[in-house]
C-alpha cells in the first residue's frame, strides 16, 4: 500500500488576530481548511500540530528574540504591530509555536515513514522571518527551521527548500545561505516587498538561486524561470530532503501581486517539485503554506497543490 500525505494543523493558528483589513488573516486558513474537508481528501492523514521546543526553535533564531516574541501579550482585544506589516495578539505566540511545530511534525512524518510528503496548513506564516528579526507577516522562520531539525534530529545532510510564493522568502534565506549543505532557490516578483532576491546573491557557494519576475509574468514566463534556472540548480544539488515553501499568491487575482498565474501552474510545480523529490530524496517531500491572500484563490490552489501531493 502505498504511502500516504499528511496535513499537518492546528485551531490555535486561527487565534492570531492582524486586525480589520489585515491581509493575512484568519480567513485565509478556514478557507484552507474548508476546501480540504471535500471527499477527494479522505484519504489524507490529518495530525494536530504540536507546539515547537525551545530547542527547535533556536537552532535557527537567538533564544532572545524567541523569548521576546513569545512575551508579546497585548492584552485581550488588543494588537501590537511589529512593524507596518506585522501584528500580534494574545493568540499569536501559540499560533506561531504551533506553525513552526507543524514544519518540524511534517520533517519527522516523512523521515518516519508514515507519510510520503506532508503538507503544514497553518499561519502566520514563515519565510520573511529573518534570526533576529520579524516582518512580512512572519515571526519565526518555519521552513528554516524544519531544515534545522532535520539535519539535527535525522541527521539529514543536504536540504533544499524550493519558494514559489511571490514574495522574496529573505528571512530562510538569511537563516541558512552561508551552509553549503543547504539550498534555497525562489521566484518572486520585483519591485515587490521585501526588494531582495536579487540573481547576484549566490549565498556561499551558489547555493542560493533567486529569480526575479516582472509585474505581469505570465504562466509560460513562470515556468521557465523555474525549468530553465531553478529547478536544475537543485537537481544539481542532488538534496536528501526537499522542503517546499508553498506560497499562493502569484495567482493573478491575488490582490498583493501582479503575476498572472493560474491553479494548473501550482499543479505543475508540485509535479516538478515531485520529480526531483523522487529522484534524490526517495519521495520524502515536505510543504509548508506560505502567502496567498484572495480566500478563493488560496482554497482552490492549495487543494490541487494538495490533490497532487496525495498521487505521488
Amino acid at each position: 500500500m502505498p504511502l500516504r500525505t499528511a496535513v499537518i494543523t492546528h485551531l490555535a493558528c486561527l487565534d492570531h488576530l492582524t486586525g480589520d483589513g489585515h491581509p493575512e488573516r484568519p480567513e485565509r486558513l478556514r478557507a484552507v481548511l474548508h476546501a480540504l474537508e471535500d471527499e477527494a481528501f479522505s484519504g489524507l492523514i490529518r495530525e494536530q500540530a504540536p507546539e515547537a521546543t525551545m530547542e527547535q526553535l533556536t537552532r535557527v533564531h537567538p533564544a532572545s528574540y524567541v523569548n521576546e516574541i513569545l512575551s508579546i501579550k497585548p492584552g485581550p482585544g488588543k494588537l501590537i504591530d511589529l512593524d507596518p506589516s506585522t501584528v500580534v495578539s494574545d493568540g499569536s505566540a501559540e499560533a506561531a509555536l504551533r506553525a513552526a511545530g507543524a514544519a518540524v511534525m511534517a520533517v519527522d512524518a516523512v523521515m518516519e515513514g508514515w507519510a510520503r510528503a506532508a503538507f503544514a496548513a497553518t499561519r502566520p506564516p514563515g519565510h520573511h522571518a529573518e534570526p533576529s528579526t520579524p516582518g512580512g507577516f512572519c515571526l519565526f522562520s518555519n521552513a528554516a527551521i524544519a531544515a534545522a531539525h532535520a539535519r539535527a534530529h535525522w541527521n539529514v545532510k543536504r536540504i533544499a527548500i524550493a519558494d514559489f510564493d511571490v514574495h522574496h522568502g529573505q528571512g530562510t534565506q538569511a537563516c541558512l545561505e552561508k551552509d553549503p549543505d543547504y539550498f534555497y532557490g525562489s521566484s518572486h516578483q520585483y519591485p515587490l516587498y521585501p526588494g531582495t532576491g536579487f540573481p547576484t546573491e549566490r549565498g556561499v557557494a551558489g547555493n542560493v538561486v533567486n529569480v526575479m519576475l516582472q509585474p505581469g509574468t505570465t504562466s509560460e514566463e513562470f515556468r521557465e524561470a523555474w525549468a530553465g534556472t531553478i529547478l536544475p540548480a537543485i537537481d544539481n544539488f542532488r538534496p536528501d530532503l526537499l522542503i517546499v515553501s508553498a506560497g499562493f499568491d502569484a495567482h493573478r487575482a491575488d490582490p498583493l501581486a501582479h503575476i498572472r498565474l493560474d491553479v494548473a501552474d501550482f499543479v505543475w510545480i508540485t509535479q516538478e517539485l515531485l520529480g526531483i523529490a523522487d529522484r534524490h530524496t526517495g519521495g520524502k517531500i515536505v510543504s509548508l503554506l506560505e502567502g496567498g491572500y484572495d480566500l478563493d484563490a488560496l482554497a482552490r490552489s492549495v487543494a490541487a497543490h494538495v490533490r497532487t501531493l496525495m498521487r505521488a
